[in-house]
């Protein structure tokens, strides 16, 4: 009886191994499981994280060349402008001298045609 007794109890405590092992293995695959599910979430943020930076760094890059450009096409105008606001000044130039120049011809003029009328000469009445 008492090795039946002995037999039992080795037979319980073999189940309870058994049992306890495979709940260590199930705890386990259980953590395995909910790790790769952890690491699999961050990894997602992880790369719309760097799909997104790569996004910014092409349109950064995209924003630089056309700054550039933008800022060559403003210098033309502005020189297009200078250069345009020089050409109106030339022409003021020349019509101030061209209106100085038509002032002494009337006044040549009037001196020639007093000259050659000569004196005014009184009327007698």
């Amino acid at each position: 009886m008492l090795s039946r007794l002995l037999k039992e109890h080795q037979a319980k405590q073999n189940e309870r191994k058994e049992l306890q092992e495979r709940r260590r293995r199930e705890a386990i695959a259980a953590a395995t499981c909910l790790t790769e599910a952890l690491v699999d979430h961050l990894n997602v943020g992880v790369a719309q994280a760097y799909v997104n930076q790569r996004k910014l760094d092409h349109e950064v890059k995209t924003l630089q060349v056309q700054a550039s450009q933008f800022a060559k096409q403003t210098a033309q105008w502005i020189n297009m402008v200078e250069n345009f606001n020089q050409a109106l000044k030339e022409i003021g130039d020349v019509e101030n001298w061209a209106r100085s120049i038509e002032m002494d011809m009337r006044t040549i003029a009037t001196a020639l045609e007093y000259v050659h009328k000569g004196p005014v000469q009184p009327t007698s009445s």
